[in-house]
């Protein structure tokens, strides 16, 4: 699901209607939700969502999207992330980062090496399964596990299946563990680094987290906060909309269907056209003006395509 926003108090700000995709380098110390609404309130954007939200203690990529793109900002959700992380050995905390309070300590095995850190990793790669832990968003009974937990209520979470892609231990001092890690939507990485420390007879949680990728969105330009303020303050909001990118760009990897203008009019009547394509795929959908229309999905055979997800206000609409 989006994240939406509602304006913050104080002054509201007259909203405009703006399109595209944010790649925003949150910060420590700030929850997604505070950071999309600093970046919300500098575009003066009427409509904004995020997807993938970040800890407050973690930093890095949070793409935010802005109009028409938070019509295809949910299909970021099932894409697969890559972390940095840092874990400190020897001691837990009860919410299995720095924020927590420290709740065991253990001695680290005298002598553990790189190289033995490494093999036990590499037994978590794959599908495997986590016990989400109390302090996360999932709901029991309608109530958020964390507020359960910060009453000091714990629950039986069911174990789910989440999938390691690749893991690579980057730096051990003989408390700190450093490591990337790619993985699939819904693990969660405080339990891994818990779930690696007990394999090796021990305990440890996240002490830093940085985001690095998510989806098709990899080494690409993050914008800070304070760069994104300095560009309102030097070149307003025309310099602002400068960084954004196309709503379409997040599925690029997609194949693409273009459409001529009889097609464009009955498909934007919600209506299917004849058209060839890649058999059931999800396709991307281009006007005969090279304009982004949405989503689409093609008939197993690939002749038929109906409309899944518009992005086109066909009132508004007009074509050369």
């Amino acid at each position: 699901m989006v994240a939406r926003l509602s304006a913050s108090a104080g002054p509201r700000p007259a909203w405009r209607d703006v399109d595209g995709i944010l790649l925003l380098d949150k910060p420590t110390g700030l929850s997604s939700n505070a950071a999309l609404q600093r970046a919300r309130r500098l575009f003066r954007a009427r409509k904004a969502g995020h997807t993938g939200s970040l800890d407050p203690l973690a930093s890095g990529l949070l793409p935010v999207c802005f109009g028409q793109a938070t019509k295809v900002s949910g299909m970021l959700l099932d894409a697969d992330k890559t972390y940095l992380v840092t874990a400190a050995f020897g001691s837990s905390t009860n919410t299995g980062d720095a924020e927590g309070t420290i709740s065991a300590t253990a001695l680290v095995p005298a002598g553990l090496g790189l190289e033995e850190l490494r093999a036990a990793c590499t037994g978590f790669l794959g599908p495997i399964e986590q016990v989400p832990p109390m302090y996360s968003a999932l709901k029991r009974g309608g109530r958020r596990l964390y507020d359960l937990a910060r009453k000091g209520i714990e629950v039986e979470r069911e174990p789910r299946m989440v999938r390691i892609h690749e893991l690579h231990v980057t730096r051990w001092d003989g408390s700190h563990l450093r490591f990337e890690v790619r993985c699939s939507k819904g693990t969660y990485v405080r339990t891994l680094v818990e779930d690696i420390a007990a394999r090796l007879g021990t305990v440890a949680h996240v002490s830093a987290l940085r985001r690095i990728q998510l989806g098709r969105f990899r080494d690409e330009r993050l914008w800070t906060l304070e760069e994104l303020e300095e560009l309102a303050a030097s070149g307003g909001e025309a310099a602002l909309d400068e960084v954004l990118l196309g709503p379409d760009i997040a599925l690029d990897h997609w194949p693409a269907v273009t459409l001529g203008e009889i097609e464009q009019a009955y498909l934007l009547q919600g209506q299917a056209v004849f058209v060839s394509g890649p058999p059931g795929s999800l396709v991307r959908l281009y006007g005969p003006t090279g304009r982004f229309l949405g989503v689409g999905q093609m008939t197993p055979e690939g002749r038929r395509l109906a409309p899944v997800r518009i992005m086109v206000d066909l009132e508004a609409a007009t074509w050369s």
